[in-house]
């Protein structure tokens, strides 16, 4: 029977067994020197890789998130401003992300005090409970959550709700609205075990606090707006004072509402050809909730490729930061050659990724190309959301390996599905727990610091 404490024994067995292979030991030279991206670097997958493709859209400057997790927002305001660009006869052109941003606060807000209230008969170390307490006023989002705030609120250009230091660098925002929101909980919890009419009026005083607080950090919403710009060619337009909503009704020209989120989740608790949604998954009270199509890897980049070569983009979720250079723009699933250099197996699958902690959903951004050889995929096109000091000018270039590992999630017509899914679109969804890794784009979404 083996020994559970580590012993000076076992440090020396493991002091004697590096020093025996003087592999690991040129390792420790090379790492300790040059750090692990250069030295691990598959050299000859990014000889192989290219900036190349057969479909490209994109003739734009990226975005940048900055110090933020609002890539979902970014990801979402990216797909709709192509046709608005195109509209309007503009090379360059951004809704406002602190706009969405504002009243994805808000709204979660009230979303979650409400789940306070409904689950005030569970003890705070109830995992439910205890999982809303840490994932308070976090910055990410998934698409149907993007939908319900653009249906609900409109849209603004961003020179009517521009950039804030706060929704630039989120941090300090956040901690206040973490504070403001927990001692909110123990209010609403503690009033909703008497009566729920007097739990919502004060979870209405909560909500002024709220909203004061993001006045603060990120400005006034605009009720009503001037709207005029000049185009391309210099013409000058002029359309006159908008709402948000009146502006979002002219210029969002795809059809948002026809949008369903595809995903590929390999695991046993998520049948292939089912629907699911993630338990207190949402930002908006009385918008549809969110609900995932499962599908295979395949049909999801047949979808993908079909949107783009019809001249759509293509919003995905994804792991972003496996096996990726952020500073040569490439992603590959062998980028890195870390099984040789530690001399041990590393790999897991995509499904035990997810079971183990290992994987999930923590990034959004644009598919606005793919690289097609005799119809089958080599490469995806990626518009990123960190500026154009990373990638290739912002743009990334995705190779086909890493798609089957890392994507998770499109959002695509619902058309463009077999008729048979299309059908099942309308079951029942399974309901999975409010910790599930298919929720996590929602939680801590990457950002760029």
């Amino acid at each position: 029977m083996g020994d559970a404490e580590l012993r000076a024994v076992d440090f020396q067995a493991f002091r004697a067994g590096f020093s025996s292979h003087p592999e690991f030991q040129l390792a420790q030279n090379a790492i300790t020197s040059a750090g692990l991206d250069q030295v691990a670097l598959n050299r000859s997958l990014v000889h192989s890789s290219g900036h190349t493709f057969s479909t490209l859209l994109d003739d734009w400057e990226v975005t940048n998130q900055k110090q933020s997790g609002r890539c979902w927002i970014f990801a979402g305001l990216n797909l709709l401003r192509v046709p608005a660009m195109k509209k309007m006869g503009l090379q360059e052109f951004e809704f406002s992300q602190s706009f969405v941003m504002f009243w994805d606060k808000l709204e979660r807000a009230n979303y979650v005090l409400e789940a306070f209230i409904a689950t005030c008969d569970r003890d705070l170390d109830d995992r439910t409970v205890a999982y809303l307490l840490d994932s308070l006023a976090d910055d990410g989002g998934q698409w149907n959550m993007f939908v319900g705030l653009v249906r609900k609120h409109g849209l603004v250009p961003k020179e009517a709700m521009p950039e804030t230091q706060s929704s630039s660098h989120t941090k300090r925002m956040n901690q206040t609205l973490r504070t403001l929101l927990r001692r909110g909980a123990e209010t609403v919890r503690s009033a909703a075990r008497n009566d729920v009419d007097e739990a919502r009026r004060r979870k209405r005083e909560v909500l002024d606090v709220v909203y004061r607080v993001l006045c603060i950090h990120l400005g006034t919403p605009p009720e009503r707006f001037v709207w005029q710009w000049a185009d391309r060619d210099r013409n000058f337009h002029r359309d006159g004072i908008l709402t948000p909503a009146e502006f979002a009704s002219r210029y969002v020209e795809l059809p948002i509402d026809d949008y369903v989120c595809l995903v590929n989740d390999p695991r046993e608790s998520s049948p292939l050809g089912r629907t699911f949604t993630v338990e207190y998954l949402g930002n908006v009270v009385g918008a549809p909730p969110v609900r995932y199509l499962n599908i295979e890897s395949s049909l999801m980049k047949t979808i993908a490729a079909a949107a783009l070569q019809a001249g759509e983009p293509v919003w995905f979720g994804c792991d972003v930061d496996k096996m990726m250079s952020s500073e040569l723009g490439i992603w590959d699933k062998d980028l890195y050659s870390l099984n040789e250099l530690y001399g041990t197996d590393l790999s897991l699958t995509k499904s035990e990724r997810l079971l183990y902690h290992e994987s999930a959903m923590t990034h959004a951004m644009l598919f606005t190309g793919v690289d097609l050889l005799d119809g089958v995929p080599r490469r995806w096109r990626v518009e990123n959301s960190w500026g154009s000091d990373k990638g290739k000018k912002g743009f990334y270039s995705m190779n086909d390996s890493w798609f089957d590992e890392f994507v998770f999630e499109i959002a695509a017509r619902k058309q463009l599905l077999p008729e048979s899914l299309q059908r099942a679109l309308d079951l029942e969804p399974i309901i999975l727990p409010a910790w599930d890794p298919m929720g996590a784009l929602a939680g801590g979404a990457r950002s760029d610091f």
